[in-house]
């Protein structure tokens, strides 16, 4: 009994210090975000469709892929070398800045709204493309503690790029391959519909 006593204290200390570790300073991470606000902007809201808004983030989430880019799970020629020069406490703080701002309102083309919708609401089961609704949510606020992220109002031309290097295999952040199988069943046509649709949620 007395081992097991011991053996919880342990187990406790370092939940509690791995905790410690992990929390972050958003006043910290205001200061660190200089250099990633030329790409992101000052706020999170990025204004290259290319480059994603952070704002309003899921904080473990922009953590995570920090480290994916670290581990090389993640690639691009300007986030690879940024993330390398990041420890973890860097990382804890931009998070929880860029996770405590919001992200400015975008809209969905309107030619696309139909079929992006019944997408991301019922997927296509005859094709195996499961409903984006299951993991990140009605309003596409995504599911913090199962690590999905949040993607209303992020630019549709970024997510676009995220499910063609899905479904390429050349991105492999996500967890059981889960994207990767998704994307491969989707069509330019698939692609285009449901991210303009996740553009404009709110």
């Amino acid at each position: 009994m007395k081992g097991l006593s011991a053996a919880i204290i342990v187990t406790l200390a370092l939940c509690f210090g791995s905790a410690a570790m992990a929390e972050g300073s958003a006043d910290a991470g205001k200061a660190k975000s200089a250099v990633c606000a030329a790409c992101h902007g000052p706020d999170g809201n990025s204004v290259n469709p290319e480059w994603p808004s952070l704002a309003g983030q899921h904080p473990d989430f922009i953590v995570s892929q920090l480290q994916h880019y670290q581990a090389g799970n993640r690639q691009n020629v300007l986030m690879s070398p940024q993330a390398s020069a990041l420890n973890e406490q860097d990382m804890a703080d931009l998070a929880a800045f860029y996770s405590g701002q919001s992200i400015t309102p975008k809209e969905a083309d309107p030619q696309l709204l139909t079929r992006g919708q019944q997408l991301y609401r019922g997927g296509d089961p005859d094709r195996g493309i499961t409903a984006c609704i299951a993991c990140h949510g009605p309003k596409g606020q995504g599911n913090p503690l199962a690590g999905y992220p949040a993607i209303a109002g992020q630019h549709a031309t970024y997510l676009a790029t995220q499910l063609r290097l899905y479904a390429s295999g050349e991105r492999k952040s996500d967890a059981n391959q889960m994207m990767r199988s998704i994307a491969r069943q989707m069509t330019e046509k698939d692609i285009l519909a449901v991210t303009s649709f996740m553009q404009g949620l709110r």
